[in-house]
């Protein structure tokens, strides 16, 4: 059995126990916790690597059908950690280790991937710091709330390397436009909570107190809904950015016809005429 496999496993047995991060269910909602408060939350090979098999254990579950993730301690994450993930790479350029580098980015960038093809919906609770990597981690999901006091920032030219990070040249100007993505990535400047909601970066903003739990009201609300088709709009939202208009209407013909197969499309049909609210099974 692979690591996913065994995850996934885990997930739905209700006895997942990653070692790097925390965990927590509750009903159809996951929790993934950045658990590092006394340094901001920051990432480390390990947990780029535990995050990414989990996301990509998720698309298996049977039991999960939406995520949040969050930071502990008032921050969500600070990105990579300096001396345990850039000093390392400072080593690997000094010793000329290119297929070192470029393993590590190609590590980073799967977590992403994973990340956009869960169907799950993923909403992340953004409070204090959510910088680099963290930014990226808020970017790649599909939903997100912020507080007044959030600091977001794409840093990566702050450090000598190009905003082109983990996709963000590719995410990042359809959810806030080019010009806007443009001056993030260059400058690596920070954005606060009302300007990362006037752009569109947050969905909305909560009081620090409150992000987690409005965050997981939300994702109790979508756990609720038609999961199935949910997962096929997710999948659509990642396809379509490729596709022309008419490939995307074709698409979308074809991923609505599969949606009327549902148990749950006759569902909603049942209760409207009965005049009561569809209780979705999600299958």
């Amino acid at each position: 059995m692979s690591v996913v496999d065994t995850i996934a496993a885990a997930i739905d047995a209700g006895s997942y126990q990653p070692q790097h991060f925390l965990w927590s269910q509750s009903g159809k909602v996951a929790t993934v916790t950045l658990n590092r408060p006394e340094r901001k939350n920051p990432l480390t090979f390990d947990s780029y690597g535990e995050l990414r098999d989990t996301f990509y254990a998720l698309a298996r579950s049977k039991s999960v059908k939406t995520v949040v993730v969050t930071g502990a301690g008032g921050n969500f994450c600070s990105g990579g950690d300096v001396h345990e993930i850039i000093g390392p790479l400072v080593k690997m350029q000094e010793t000329g280790d290119m297929p070192g580098l470029l393993a590590f980015t190609r590590m980073t960038g799967d977590l992403v991937k994973a990340m956009r093809h869960c169907p799950q919906p993923i909403v992340a609770a953004v409070d204090g710091i959510c910088a680099g990597a963290g930014a990226i981690i808020a970017m790649a999901s599909d939903l997100r709330i912020g507080t007044v006091r959030t600091k977001t920032a794409f840093l990566f030219v702050r450090v000598g390397l190009a905003g082109a990070d983990m996709g963000a040249c590719n995410i990042l100007p359809r959810i806030i436009g080019s010009g806007r993505a443009a001056e993030l990535l260059y400058t690596g400047r920070s954005f606060s909570g009302e300007e990362g909601e006037r752009w569109g970066f947050f969905n909305r903003l909560a009081e620090a107190e409150a992000v987690l739990t409005e965050a997981q009201a939300l994702a109790a609300e979508l756990a609720d809904g038609p999961t199935f088709a949910h997962g096929i709009t997710k999948d659509c939202l990642h396809r379509e950015w490729s596709m022309d208009i008419d490939s995307a209407i074709e698409a979308e013909a074809q991923a609505q016809a599969i949606c009327m197969q549902t148990k749950d499309y006759g569902r909603a049909y049942r209760a409207f005429a009965a005049k009561q609210k569809p209780v979705f099974e999600g299958d």
